[in-house]
C-alpha cells in the first residue's frame, strides 16, 4: 500500500499542500493532471527524492517519511529513464543488486529471469545508447524491478513510444504487476494507457489531488491530453 497523509511539498515558490492519496496493496493506480501540477513531485516525495515539509509518507504500513531513498524498497522509472550511457543492459539489470551486495548466483539468476520476462535476452551485452525507445523502456523497467520491490512508481514510462509498442508494453506492465502483486502508481496523459492499466484513478486539479471513478477516465484523459498537447507546442 502507498499512502500520503496530509502531505505538503515545497520547491521554491511551488507548493503542494494537504495531499492525501491511497493506493491499495497490489493495486494499479493512474495519476493524471495537466503539466506543472506536481505529478512528478508526488512520485519523488514517495520514493524519497524530494523532502516532505509536512505530513507522512507511508509504504506498506510503515512511515518512511524520513527514510533515505535506498531504504524504502521502491522501484522507480523516471520520465527520462536515467539510463547510464556507458553501461550495458546486463549492467543495468545488475545495478540495484550489486549495491545491495548480492552474490554472483543471485545476479546471474535474476538477470536471466528478468531478461526473459522483458524479452531483452538478446540485448544483454549491448550498450543502452544503441537501443530503440521500446528497448530502453524495458531496460529501465528491469532495473527498477531487479531487487524485487513491492512498490513501483512510473513517471510517463511509455510517453515517447508509438501506439503499437505502447500497447505491447502496457500488456507487459500489467502482466508483471499482477504476477508479482506490485502496488503501482503510474503517471500518464494517455487515455488508452490509463484504460488498459488503471484499477484506481487520481487527478490533480489546481494542485489538489482527488480520486475519481474509473468511469470518468475517458472524459478526464481527453481534457488532460488536449491541454498537454497545447502546452508542448
Amino acid at each position: 500500500m502507498i499512502e500520503l497523509r496530509d502531505v505538503t511539498i515545497r520547491s521554491g515558490p511551488f507548493v503542494l499542500s494537504q495531499v492525501n492519496l491511497t493506493v491499495p496493496q497490489g493495486g494499479y493506480a493512474i495519476l493524471m493532471g495537466r503539466t506543472g501540477e506536481g505529478k512528478t513531485t508526488i512520485l519523488e516525495a514517495i520514493c524519497g527524492l524530494r523532502t516532505v515539509a509536512a505530513g507522512r509518507v507511508v509504504v506498506g504500513g510503515v512511515d518512511v517519511t524520513r527514510w533515505k531513498p535506498a531504504d524504502r524498497g521502491i522501484g522507480y522509472v523516471p520520465q527520462d529513464l536515467a539510463l547510464f550511457p556507458t553501461m550495458t543492459v546486463r549492467g543495468h539489470l545488475e545495478f540495484a543488486l550489486r549495491i545491495r551486495r548480492a552474490d554472483r548466483a543471485t545476479l546471474r539468476n535474476r538477470v536471466a529471469e528478468l531478461s526473459h520476462v522483458l524479452g531483452i535476452e538478446a540485448l544483454l551485452d549491448r550498450h543502452v545508447r544503441h537501443l530503440s525507445g521500446g528497448e530502453a523502456q524495458r531496460v529501465a523497467l528491469g532495473r527498477a524491478l531487479a531487487f524485487e520491490p513491492q512498490i513501483l512508481l512510473l513517471d510517463e514510462p511509455l510517453a515517447a513510444l508509438d501506439e503499437t509498442t505502447r500497447q505491447r508494453l502496457c500488456e507487459l506492465l500489467r502482466s508483471i504487476q499482477r504476477d508479482r502483486g506490485l502496488t503501482t502508481l503510474h503517471i500518464t496523459h494517455n487515455r488508452a494507457e490509463a484504460q488498459a492499466l488503471a484499477d484506481t484513478l487520481f487527478v490533480i486539479e489546481s494542485r489538489q489531488v482527488a480520486e475519481r471513478p474509473i468511469g470518468q477516465l475517458e472524459q478526464l484523459a481527453a481534457a488532460v491530453a488536449t491541454t498537454h498537447r497545447n502546452e508542448t507546442r
